[in-house]
């Protein structure tokens, strides 16, 4: 099968987020059972010389795109059995941000345009293209003309995954003709049109054949107006053509017997490793060196749905509990500011390391005992599965993809692999924080017992490219 993955950012050539993670772990596992893959991107400015120099350039093309005819060059590169061609435009993309510009719905209509031209003007014919997130909702929409006009398009079927449905592509009514280049049939109740104006992820999920969400209760989660900011009526309307599955992670990339950034290398054969990482830790972020108390961590964005007005309003309580606590992210500013009084209060006990480091990240997952996320929403979340991996046991609120990825912990026949609390309330969140903790000091052998749990749990993306191959197989009867 010929599957064309049409994506805004893919690791590890440019990333912000789990997008990119996804776009570089599901492409390589669908190529693995045997599948011709292709990922299309951008060729933005900050994928650098290291990479360019393995590009070969193929061809280029002019683009149209309203009334205007932009330059696209395509560039080829391959790598673990997926190719991978980038899109240049260097007025689009050679900014040193790839979102946030004045004109990312032109920049991302033109990519949209160029996804379906590019496997015409190489002769390539996809059974499937996977569209995601708003920066490539046009494409389904576009394809409902393009397909008569290609025979390269003409069997080829749309999977649209929501991401995050929080970012939608929301633009006026006067972009339709100008900027994306569709007529007023496009502008209803049953494509674009939203509150009078256009709405590019609506359209896709009117337009795609199949779509899908990043996590089973996410899929649930968006039927109700405090997920789906907006657009639960489309969802309830689409109900038939929806399903969730859950992401995975790399799980080469992420094994603690394999990882060379960590002080020292462990398995959930033998965590005797883990100790040095948490020394490591506590030395690098000016905790006490302490291996008795255990260390709870965040990784996150420092923004209100990721929960931390949870975590702020009993900050006192937790830190009152016999452990230490480190916290690495930036974002709103008073989170920011909350904790660096935090960390002047709590000397030697409460770290913020307000920045971004993937190499601190990496000292945190493997050095920490418990990883506090009590999103108040996650459509999936890979800092859980990461945390899991280290033996470091999450501690998360019962929403999306944490749900589905967080058995809690059952007293009684010891299973599960980590901590989880249902409702938005920072006590519960404390509660089972408190839990958690009184068993890293009370019942040691059981905690061991739950990082084992959490180790060996599986997290790699076999099972999701499955699930995804089903729908392929199942749209294209191939």
């Amino acid at each position: 099968m010929n599957i064309l993955f049409a994506v805004s950012e893919a690791a590890p050539f440019v990333k912000t987020g789990g997008l990119a993670d996804v776009a570089g772990s599901l492409p390589k596992a669908l190529a693995q059972l045997g599948h011709t893959v292709k990922v299309i991107l951008p060729l933005y400015e900050s994928i650098g010389p290291a990479w360019r120099e393995k590009m070969t350039f193929l061809k280029y093309f002019y683009v149209n795109l309203s009334w205007r005819t932009p330059y696209c060059g395509v560039f080829e590169l391959e790598q673990d059995g997926v190719t991978y061609w980038f899109l240049d435009n260097e007025y689009y993309f050679r900014r040193s941000q790839i979102y946030g510009h004045y004109d990312d719905g032109e920049r991302f209509a033109f990519f949209s345009r160029a996804v379906l031209e590019t496997p015409c003007q190489l002769d390539w014919y996809p059974d499937v293209i996977h569209c995601n997130d708003w920066q490539t909702a046009l494409v389904p929409i576009y394809l409902m003309e393009e397909r008569w006009r290609h025979p390269q398009l003409e069997n080829a079927r749309t999977v649209y995954t929501i991401h995050n449905i929080e970012y939608q592509g929301r633009y006026g009514k006067q972009t339709m003709q100008d900027l994306f280049g569709l007529d007023d049939s496009y502008f209803n109740a049953k494509m674009l049109e939203y509150h009078d104006d256009v709405n590019l992820m609506k359209g896709a999920i009117y337009a795609a054949d199949w779509i899908t969400t990043v996590s089973p209760t996410y899929a649930q989660e968006l039927n109700y107006s405090f997920y789906a900011h907006g657009l639960e009526g489309v969802i309830q309307d689409c109900s038939s053509k929806i399903s969730g599955i859950l992401n995975g992670i790399d799980t080469e990339l992420y094994d603690p017997s394999k990882d060379t950034k960590i002080a020292k290398k462990f398995s959930a054969k033998s965590l005797a490793g883990k100790k040095a990482c948490k020394e490591a830790l506590q030395k690098e972020v000016g905790l006490n060196v302490d291996p008795r108390v255990p260390i709870v961590a965040c990784v996150s964005r420092l923004v209100s749905h990721k929960g931390f007005d949870l975590v702020n309003a009993v900050l006192h309580d937790i830190m009152r509990m016999d452990l230490q606590m480190v916290v690495l992210g930036t974002g709103d500013w008073n989170f920011e500011e909350a904790f660096r009084q935090a960390a002047g209060q709590y000397p030697g006990r409460f770290s913020a390391q307000i920045m971004y480091s993937a190499q601190l990240s990496s000292m945190i997952y493997a050095g920490a005992d418990l990883f506090l996320m009590p999103s108040i929403a996650e459509p999936c979340g890979l800092s859980q599965m990461i945390a899991m991996r280290y033996g470091t046991l999450p501690v998360v609120r019962e929403t999306g993809g944490l749900k589905d990825s967080v058995p809690p912990y059952n007293y009684t026949d010891g299973s599960g692999t980590g901590f989880t609390f249902t409702d938005v309330n920072a006590h519960d969140m404390l509660h089972v924080l408190e839990n958690a903790v009184g068993l890293y000091y009370d019942f040691p052998k059981e905690f061991k017992h739950l990082q084992v749990n959490a180790m060996t749990a599986d997290f790699s993306w076999d099972v999701s490219a499955k699930a995804y191959l089903e729908i392929y197989q199942r749209l294209t009867g191939k």
